[in-house]
């Protein structure tokens, strides 16, 4: 039998495999860029049909995700945790994270080379984000940069914000606001006078239904991508209009 000398067993026990530790796991590999906008956030509506975000309380913690990472929507309202890694230059001393959330798509330029222009071209994964967000990683002389990111748990303010839209004969509701997981898999609606309605996705987190709910209090069941079934009732008035916006509960 092989019996390491002391000071050997010294430094395997004291010294792990170079930059594998507890802490790293999970973390994954792509970069970032950011977009200006007067107050340092993203406000312009994006692909998952969030509106103004400021007004979904996004807008300074958003990302456009490329084609890889949006998967044609599924991922809107998603939370990532995102820092700056292997760039002497650019990132900011720590690597300091910052919780971002999926809200619009970052279209690939295929005119243009991955390195230069083309951040978002498949199969890159990329975050473009808000450059208030961009700013508490990196520099932001530094344009694109190296990160990792995780995906982490969404933590939100009150209950999710059901936003109403259609006609008399199609029902749409936005849904905003997502703890936990972040993304809906699965919503149904219910009227006084209707059973359980299954919705499908129209796009983004917007919802729809060929039916006719008007003049009927609503009820809603969401499911999460992590399997997790809530259930708001009574979250409309029987007088509801369309525009209007209302709070259910949270995961």
């Amino acid at each position: 039998m092989c019996v390491l000398p002391a000071i050997a067993l010294f430094f395997i026990l004291s010294f792990p495999a170079y930059g594998i530790t507890a802490s790293d796991q999970g973390w994954k590999s792509a970069t970032a860029t950011f977009t200006r906008d007067t107050d340092n956030s993203i406000t312009i509506e994006g692909a998952c049909g969030y509106g103004d975000l400021r007004k979904s309380t996004y807008g300074r913690y958003s990302a456009g995700l490329s084609s890889m990472l949006f998967n044609r929507g599924s991922t809107c309202g998603a939370c990532f945790e995102v820092r700056c890694v292997d760039h002497i230059l650019w990132c900011l001393q720590g690597s300091p994270s910052v919780v971002l959330t999926a809200t619009d798509f970052c279209p690939p330029n295929y005119g243009l080379s991955a390195d230069y222009g083309g951040w978002c071209n498949f199969p890159k994964e990329h975050f473009e984000m808000s450059e208030a967000a961009f700013g508490e990683i990196a520099e932001r002389k530094g344009d694109n940069v190296p990160i990792q990111y995780r995906r982490v748990k969404c933590e939100r303010r009150g209950g999710l914000r059901f936003t109403v839209s259609g006609s008399s004969h199609f029902y749409q509701v936005l849904i905003t606001n997502v703890g936990l997981d972040g993304e809906l898999v699965a919503v149904k609606v219910k009227g006084s006078k209707t059973g359980w309605i299954p919705m499908a996705r129209n796009w983004g987190q917007n919802w729809q239904a060929n039916v006719n709910l008007i003049g009927q209090p609503l009820a809603f069941e969401v499911t999460s991508s992590g399997g997790r079934t809530l259930t708001s009732y009574n979250v409309a008035p029987l007088n509801w209009q369309f525009g209007q916006t209302f709070e259910g509960k949270q995961f």
